[in-house]
Parts: structure tokens; sequence; C-alpha cells
């Protein structure tokens, strides 16, 4: 293992900043990282050690994978994948599937071939999965039965996952194979394995990003490698084993992060729930004594708000610590959670689809208890924060964009040279679009967002994608689209409209229209009829105006 390069000598041990290049550094021990440069992700997580049993618990059938199953599987499905469908590097497999024991093992069977895997939300509609197709180009998709009509335009070869998938198949789709056949392949020891590098791309990602549209992130090896480390040492979890339950979404980042690599490296059980239900979650919390809870903050309040009906009904003894991700925690969240749970610990995070999920992260109730905070930077990490306007790059307690550089920054966007560049410099800062501060002892406050996402819940939500929809519409003449506050969500898109003359279109109308051509986290739940939008003189909306309007009348 190779530790980080050397740190400069004169760093203010107290809030990790350098006067000399105006850079803050963490405070955290760096992760050591491989020298060895051929080297995949899924051989570097499957040649650690570990003593952990249990890999995967699929909490709706208590169906259980131990290590050498995940294993066995992998190396069956990365060879039929080679040998059978021509799988190669550099290729793209997509993956199209809620949450599931079979997703961790088309995962890291893909990435040991050094083909590349692209996940997107089962909720998208069959246009906005159409789009990623075009963009990203995969030769293979893994799905579920009742998810085939959303890649019917297609013409992709479909992997089906489940045991047997004795599904009608309505559509022309070519279905080639379950996974259930693939994973009883006998394992080819002659199989061509191509040489991968840590920096050749293992994941292929989809987020707006710090504006506009969704793009693809590229993720090398290196990225999840760094990534995996900083996880595995950020809860000791070489020290003893524990149980995970997974909530969020393994398509997404954090999920992708958590539970399809990071944790299974060092030995925890992941209990995987398909979906988010309250009751199933408790009730694999105890069934399974699960000792971590990773969760979004709606989901914090949930736990709050209803402690008294879930303490009686469910015993939650074994869980020592909740994560949370996705946006800061306040105070009254905070205290109100340790004052309900008094033996459940509050860690949170932050990071970015850019950076491999990694970013600044809270790992004690001490640390959390800075209310409002994101946490300190992580392992590795280095951070600036410039000033927008003048570029300059600002000291202690000063508010500016939050620049993040370390080993978990991503390549790029994917076939977006433009969309790199605006948001990667030269020398490998990653612009986050956080405006932000970092005080005197090194804790990251995220005060509002540069880009214009709005948090649905934890999904991203571009407002100019809907702002395009909105346009197509033959009695809409003009649309913006703003986060609206909201406690259970956090933010719902709230859409102003300027009607065409003589329109009569109503709120419903308009909520209708988007409704069906987009995926139900990003529907517009509250409209306004305006005049016109407000615009500077380049013909960019002034969102904050609108968002004062909105908020002025709550």
């Amino acid at each position: 293992m190779a530790e980080i390069t050397e740190k400069p000598s004169n760093i203010d041990p107290r809030s990790g900043f350098c006067k000399a290049n105006s850079t803050f550094y963490s405070k955290r021990k760096p992760v050591p990282l491989p020298s060895n440069d051929s080297l995949d992700v899924t051989t570097f997580i499957s040649s650690r050690a570990h003593n952990g049993k249990i890999a995967f618990i699929d909490a709706a059938t208590g169906r259980q994978l131990t290590f050498a199953d995940v294993w066995r599987a992998v190396d069956a499905v990365a060879s039929s994948l080679s040998a059978d469908f021509g799988i190669r590097k550099g290729h793209v497999v997509l993956l199209l599937t809620p949450n599931s024991i079979y997703f961790p093992i088309v995962c890291l069977a893909v990435m040991s071939l050094g083909a590349i895997i692209t996940t997107t939300n089962p909720l998208n509609t069959s246009r906005e999965i159409a789009k990623q197709i075009a963009d990203s180009k995969p030769v293979l998709a893994f799905t579920i039965p009742q998810l085939l009509p959303k890649l019917a335009d297609s013409n992709l070869p479909v992997v089906l996952l489940g045991s047997e998938c004795g599904t009608p198949n309505s559509s022309k789709l070519r279905i080639v194979a379950s996974i259930e056949e693939l994973m009883r392949r006998e394992p080819r020891q002659s199989r061509v394995k191509e040489r991968v590098h840590q920096n050749d791309t293992a994941t292929l990602l989809y987020s707006s990003g710090t504006t506009g549209a969704s793009k693809g992130v590229v993720s090398s090896h290196r990225n999840l490698i760094a990534m995996v480390q900083t996880v595995v040492n950020r809860f000791k979890l070489d020290e003893e084993e524990q149980t995970f339950i997974c909530t969020v979404p393994m398509f997404h980042i954090y999920g992708l992060v958590a539970f399809a690599t990071g944790l299974i490296a060092s030995g925890s059980t992941v209990v995987i729930l398909s979906k988010f239900e309250m009751d199933e979650m408790l009730m694999a919390i105890q069934k399974f004594s699960a000792t971590y809870l990773p969760l979004v903050p709606p989901i914090l309040v949930a736990l709050v708000n209803h402690a008294e009906i879930i303490r009686k009904k469910y015993d939650l003894s074994s869980l020592h610590s909740v994560l949370s991700g996705g946006a800061p925690l306040s105070k009254e969240v905070i205290e109100g959670f340790s004052e309900k749970y008094p033996n459940v610990t509050i860690l949170q995070g932050y990071g970015l689809t850019e950076s491999t999920g990694v970013g600044a992260s809270t790992d004690s109730l001490e640390e959390s208890r800075k209310y409002g905070t994101a946490g300190l930077l992580s392992p590795s990490m280095e951070a600036k924060i410039v000033d927008p306007e003048s570029g300059v790059a600002l000291s202690v307690n000063q508010t500016g964009e939050l620049w993040l550089k370390g080993p978990t920054i991503m390549k790029g966007y994917f076939s977006n040279e433009e969309a790199t560049a605006s948001t990667l410099d030269s020398e490998g800062w990653l612009r986050t679009g956080d405006l932000c501060y970092i005080d005197e002892d090194g804790f990251i406050f995220v005060v509002d967002r540069l880009k214009e996402l709005i948090k649905y819940k934890g999904y991203q939500v571009p407002p100019a994608e809907l702002e395009a929809l909105l346009l197509t519409h033959p009695e809409i003449a003009d649309a913006a689209v703003i986060p609206f506050p909201d406690k259970e969500v956090g933010q719902f898109p709230m859409a102003y409209v300027v009607r065409k003359t003589a329109s009569t279109i109503s709120e419903n109308g308009v909520m209708d229209f988007i409704a069906k051509q987009v995926a139900p986290y990003k529907r517009i739940r509250r409209v306004a009829f305006v005049a016109s939008i407000p615009k500077n003189p380049s013909g960019k909306i002034l969102r904050k105006d609108l968002i004062k309007l909105a908020v002025s009348k709550m």
C-alpha cells in the first residue's frame, strides 16, 4: 500500500488551512492506496482479508449469500459475460433494477472484466432511460421482468434478474439468459482476462452535476478503491463484524458506494430491502440485529416523529449508528433523535457522484453536534473555498464555492468536454457548485447551492430539464422551476408559468403534463401563473428572486 503525497509542513493543525497555497487539508489520517497499477476494484475488494461469513441477505425472502457464494457467483457471471456475450474491457453494461442481492454481483462481475457499469433509476420513464442509453451506448442490459417495457425501444440483449424468469416477454426484446443461469456456470479458469489499470473507467453514473441536464460521471477503478478504503476506515469495520440495512437505492452513488462495493470489502453483512418501507426497514433491524442504518434526512425525521409508536412495536436495541447523507441535519433533528434514541449515534456525510460519494463526514456524535455541519474533510481530501466572482481562494470562516481534490474525484463527464472543463480544472480541482465555509476547527458548512438542483428526498431534480419540457406545451410561453421547501421531502419542484395569450391551462393541467413524462420524484407539485419570468441581461432565470417570492407567500 502506498500513502498519499506529503502535505506541506505549515498547515494550521486546528483548521487544516495552509496560508501558503490557500488550501484546506484533511485532519483525518490519509487512506493507504495500492501502488500496483494493474488492479481492478473487484480484485481489490475480493483480496481483502476479513472474518465475515454472510455478505448479503434479502430482507423479503431471507435468502442469504455467504462471501464464498458471492465470489463464486461473480466469477461465474464474469466468465459467462466474457465467453457467451463477448463482453470486453471498455464495453458498457446497463443495470436497471430496484435493490436486490443480484445488484452487487452484476456490478462486480462487469468491473472485473474492465467493462463499465451504468445504472439507472427504475422510476425513470422510458424516455429518460432511452436518453441515457443513447448517450452511454451499452451492449447488454440486466433488468427485472417488470421493467422490460422500459427497454422496449432499445434493441438491447437482456439478461433477466431473478430465478427462473418465466415471465411472458410481450416486448420484442431479446432475452438471452437469466442471472441464475449465469451464476450456475462453472467459472472458466482459462478465460482471457484483459489487463485492467486503476485509471480505467469502472462506472458511469448519471448525475445532473453542478448544472442542467443529466451527464455521465466517469469514475475509475482507482476512484472506487480509494472510496472503499475511506468507507472501511471510517467505520473501523475491520475491527468487528457489523450488519447494515440497505434502504438507499443502489443505483445511486450513496447505495453503490456503501452496499455494492464498500462494505463487503470489510466482511460486513448487508441486509437488502428492495424498496423503502418504514415498517419493513424496522422489522429488518429487529430480525437481523442490524447495527448500522444508512438513510436520508426525511427518514430520520420520521423516526423522531414516530419514536413512541416505533419503540413499542420494534426492538431496535442492536442499532448503534445511523448514517445520514443528502442534506445537513438541523439542530432540532439531531437533538430530537439523540433524546429519543439515546444509544444510537448520528453520523453524517457529504459527497457527490463526481467525488464517488466521498467529501466530508462526521464520524462521532460529538462531531455531529457541530450543528449544520457537513463534517470534516474525508481522508486524503483537500479543499479550497473560492470566491465565485473573483476566483480568489479564501481563508477560514469565509464563504465561497467549495472545490475538492483527492483520489476519489471523477475523471470527467462522459463524452462532454465542455461540461468537464467547466467542472474540473487543469489541476484536478472539482467545483462542487456548493457555497460553503470552513470554520476554525476544519468543519465544512454548506450555506447554499450555486448549482440549481432541487433535492427531493435525496434525489436530484434539475430545473432545466423540467423547464425544457414545460416549453414544449402549446399553451405555455415561458416557465421557470424552483425548489420549494418542504418538511417531509426537503424540497419539491414548483413551476412559475407564463401562459400564452388566450390559454386557459390550469395548475393541474401543468402538473399532469409533466407527470406523464418524468419519474415520480421529478413531478411538479405546485404551480403559479405570472406575467413574466425575471431574468438577468444575459437571459439567465433569476431563480433566487422566484424562491424569495414563493417563500414570502408561505
